[in-house]
């Protein structure tokens, strides 16, 4: 595991000028996503009963008029439609920077160098094509799950009780989303090293503990960075954690490129 680290590392230090550039596309999109979350909650937070001076019954009466908004008017339509919007626009994206990226990492031992936007147009169709097929199975058992979660929402008593019911159920979704994610991924380096999907798919299923291994211990440095950034921000609030918090999008960029990297290395090295 540790060789594949290092070699992944090495990759991506290849790669720091595209780092850069999905730092700033991360950047632009959480700005944007900010702002508009801002623009929709700080409206309704201004409504909300003043702590000091507000009754409970002024806040029962804030949430039966929420209540009402939501469920009896097309309020939310606009804001649902807005999201669905931004969520689109992202997913177009992602095949395209995930083309560029996957293409260059197997080329990056060329003397040419890094090849990204090559690689986006030589493999964004069947990267598309696998990244919409991914979606699509994965939020596929929504259709069964959502509908039942809703019902065991309004049975249950607390949230606790609820979620105490539902965890099961969402841990089976998150893992076959994550053996989803783990599957058309290696099929993606397939695409991009011409090697073929399904031929690529048997061998990540041949191998697949490797795989997977290196994919939930890189998974787990980035977990763990993310918390002790966040600890550190409530501890230390303030400019340091000002500083922090925007460093740290620039260090998830290269976690993210980086386990890119050593996954690739990981399915690389079992090829015959």
């Amino acid at each position: 595991m540790r060789k594949h680290m290092k070699q992944g590392w090495r990759l991506t230090m290849k790669h720091f000028y595209i780092i850069i550039m999905l730092f700033l596309y991360e950047l632009i999109w959480g700005f944007f996503l900010y702002r508009t979350v801002e623009g929709i909650a700080v409206p309704l937070l201004k409504r909300f009963p003043d702590a000091y001076e507000g009754s409970s019954s002024a806040v029962s009466l804030f949430m039966t008029e929420s209540q009402f908004q939501l469920l009896k008017t097309d309020l939310v339509q606009p804001y649902a439609w807005l999201f669905c919007g931004l969520l689109a626009g992202r997913m177009l994206l992602t095949p395209f920077l995930n083309a560029g990226l996957f293409h260059s990492l197997h080329h990056a031992t060329d003397e040419q160098g890094t090849k990204f936007l090559s690689g986006i147009r030589k493999s964004w169709k069947p990267v598309a094509l696998l990244y919409l097929l991914e979606t699509t199975l994965a939020l596929l058992p929504a259709v069964w799950l959502l509908p039942q979660a809703l019902k065991l929402f309004l049975a249950s008593g607390t949230l606790v009780e609820f979620a105490k019911a539902a965890a099961p159920w969402a841990g089976a979704w998150l893992l076959w989303a994550v053996l989803l994610h783990l599957l058309f991924l290696a099929m993606q380096f397939g695409v991009v090293s011409q090697s073929g999907p399904l031929r690529a798919l048997w061998s990540s299923v041949v191998n697949f503990l490797p795989f997977a291994g290196v994919s939930l211990f890189m998974w787990g440095i980035g977990a763990l960075l993310s918390m002790t950034i966040a600890s550190v921000s409530m501890i230390w609030a303030g400019l340091l954690a000002l500083i922090l918090h925007q460093g740290y999008q620039l260090l998830r960029t290269i976690m993210k490129v980086w386990t890119a990297a050593a996954q690739y290395d990981v399915w690389q090295s079992k090829q015959t």
